[in-house]
């Protein structure tokens, strides 16, 4: 099986997330070759094939531009998947190419499974095996599913791709910056994060007070925030703030794999949860197996003595 994946450039910058594309092949079993609109000295540190177009002709974002520039690198590829970050890039881009070529697309996978992909449904209450019944196929992985061991290493082979027909009728004019947010979770070097296991709106104050007593800030999982029991600007997660403390606390989170991407980059994590199989303890340095009701009173307790 050959990949070809569909790296992403911004403010003239490889993301790091591209990687993660590779460790999705890897994990596939799959043969892999890149695509990179950027430049050169910017190439992923991978042993393989990089098609490469210069951004400074085709530009960091022109849907319309890039999707030939894809087309031509599977013409020349002729892979049988065709692999994208489910971010705002791979939303915009992956639907276009999947059309053009009449091929089926799988969003958001965050697992696989016998060679099958697994993916969130329900507002990630579920999961489910899919997969493509076209020869071609389509995906987007979610942030955060697929890690990537160790610094990347490698050289890439280079060729270049140059559009014939490089008219477009869009034009990237730049970068809008983010609302500020109310909370900046991500300078916090603590974070206490409350989730549905705290199990009512009331005790989230007992979260906040252990954060006040590490001298760190209240996060929350997306299901709490739904719920209505903490403003948004509080999220942890994909859909919500990505954050890098020295200490995060993941109080009754059962560590969905769209809020182990919000956190993973922590440097000391400790989860307090009754299901000694909860997945957060997969990403924990201490996973405390207790009620967190009964447990987080006690700790702040014991911190204030």
């Amino acid at each position: 099986m050959k990949a070809l994946l569909i790296c992403e450039y911004r403010e003239g910058k490889l993301l790091d997330s591209s990687y993660e594309l590779a460790a999705f092949a890897d994990k596939l079993g799959a043969e892999k070759a890149m695509v990179l609109i950027g430049k050169e000295a910017e190439a992923p540190r991978v042993n393989g094939k990089v098609y490469l177009a210069d951004v400074a002709k085709y530009g960091e974002y022109n849907p319309d531009l890039h999707k030939k520039i894809v087309l031509e690198a599977i013409k020349r590829e002729n892979p049988d998947t065709i692999v994208f970050l489910h971010s705002s890039y791979g939303w915009d881009l992956a639907p276009r190419v999947a059309a053009a070529l009449k091929a089926g697309q799988v969003s958001e996978i965050i697992g696989i499974k016998e060679g099958k992909f697994e993916t969130g449904l329900c507002n990630a209450k579920l999961r489910r095996i899919v997969t493509p019944q076209t020869g071609k196929m389509v995906l987007t992985i979610q942030s955060g599913a697929f890690n990537v061991s160790g610094e990347p290493q490698g050289k890439a082979q280079i060729e270049k791709i140059e559009l014939t027909d490089a008219a477009s009728v869009m034009e990237f004019v730049g970068y809008e910056p983010a609302q500020k947010k109310e909370v900046d979770l991500a300078t916090a070097e603590v974070v206490v994060s409350a989730g549905r296991g705290v199990g009512k709106k009331e005790n989230v104050a007992t979260i906040a007070a252990l954060a006040k007593a590490l001298g760190g800030e209240l996060g929350a999982s997306r299901p709490v925030v739904d719920a209505g029991w903490v403003e948004h600007s509080r999220q942890v997660g994909t859909t919500g703030q990505i954050v890098s403390p020295k200490l995060y606390v993941a109080c009754g989170i059962s560590g969905a794999i769209q809020h182990v991407a919000g956190m993973k980059k922590s440097e000391f994590v400790v989860a307090i949860n009754k299901d000694k199989d909860a997945p957060i303890g997969e990403v924990a340095d201490v996973l405390v197996v207790a009620d967190v009701m009964q447990f987080v009173p006690a700790l702040i307790a014991k911190l204030q003595k």
